[in-house]
């Protein structure tokens, strides 16, 4: 068990490259100090049902974060159904984020297989159009390159040599923007959450790929590797930041060099449970798991 936060993608673009399980509560449900628009702490976990152990503790309300969710008296342990438990959802299946890099094709087709076995167990699954776009995207990129900036500007001279070039160069590009721009691009945050919160209303759940891409090299700092090309790999995940959704990623795949593949299971708001109950449903009908690997030497 590991804990983990999230703005944009940072729990589950780990799990879905690492092939462990997952989940983003609705924002609130895990308290955070301090609070901020999007972020998230939740669990890290090789199976759902540790997941929904960690939650039980992880739920308990914290004044401290002035965000917390009202308490509430969660059945956690009641994550376990069966299969059946499928039949008659209704699922958005999205394929194209609408923004940043294009879907690999061994994602889209690992993704398409999972859609294919949960509407075997009963479910019904719609494709969804995009409904993030470029615009978005940049403009939350830009304004948290201004929040960088102003927080590197505090830093002395010693401190900020320590900061990876990569993240310099991404927030010094914010030096030049006006105050114009920065307001138009925090208003991207908001236009993304009326934009997600519209086109999930009409399902139970959303399903997607998690990451567009297979993992970069672990020296890159991204996958573009280009500090003015950052965020094109949070498309599929940011948005439920914003909404404030729950959101899972469970591994749904291998790609023909043996790695793991991420499945995103989003939910309504509130419904973390139910997104534990889908994706223990999926674990049991997806193809069979291969072994965890081993440290070296044993």
């Amino acid at each position: 068990m590991h804990l983990g936060t999230d703005i944009g993608g940072s729990l589950r673009l780990p799990a879905s490259w690492c092939g462990i399980f997952t989940l983003k509560p609705s924002l609130g449900r895990v308290p955070i100090d301090p609070p901020y628009m999007g972020r998230v702490a939740g669990p890290m976990t090789r199976a759902v049902g540790d997941a929904a152990l960690l939650m039980q503790v992880l739920s308990k309300p914290d004044a401290r974060d002035s965000m917390n969710l009202p308490p509430q008296d969660m059945a956690w342990a009641g994550f376990d159904v069966a299969p059946d438990h499928l039949r008659g959802l209704r699922f958005g299946l999205l394929l194209d984020a609408g923004c940043g890099l294009a879907v690999e094709p061994e994602i889209q087709a690992a993704v398409e297989q999972a859609a294919r076995l949960l509407e075997k167990a009963g479910a019904v699954i719609e494709p969804m159009r995009p409904f993030m776009s470029q615009a978005m995207l940049d403009g939350m990129d830009h304004f948290w390159r201004m929040r960088s900036l102003v927080d590197m500007k505090s830093l002395r001279a010693d401190q900020r040599s320590k900061v990876l070039p990569y993240i310099r160069e991404w927030a010094e590009s914010a030096a030049e923007f006006s105050g114009e721009h920065v307001f138009r691009g925090f208003s991207q945050f908001h236009a993304t959450r009326v934009a997600a919160v519209s086109a999930c209303t009409r399902f139970d759940y959303v399903i997607s790929p998690v990451s567009p891409n297979m993992p970069a090299a672990a020296e890159a700092p991204s996958p573009t590797n280009d500090p003015m090309r950052p965020l094109e790999h949070i498309g599929f995940t940011v948005p439920f930041n914003m909404s404030e959704q729950p959101a899972a990623s469970v591994n749904c795949g291998y790609s023909a060099a043996g790695l793991p593949i991420g499945l995103q299971i989003a939910g309504q708001r509130f419904d973390d449970l139910g997104v534990l109950r889908v994706s223990r449903a999926f674990e049991q009908i997806r193809e069979p798991q291969r072994p965890w690997p081993s440290p070296p030497g044993r």
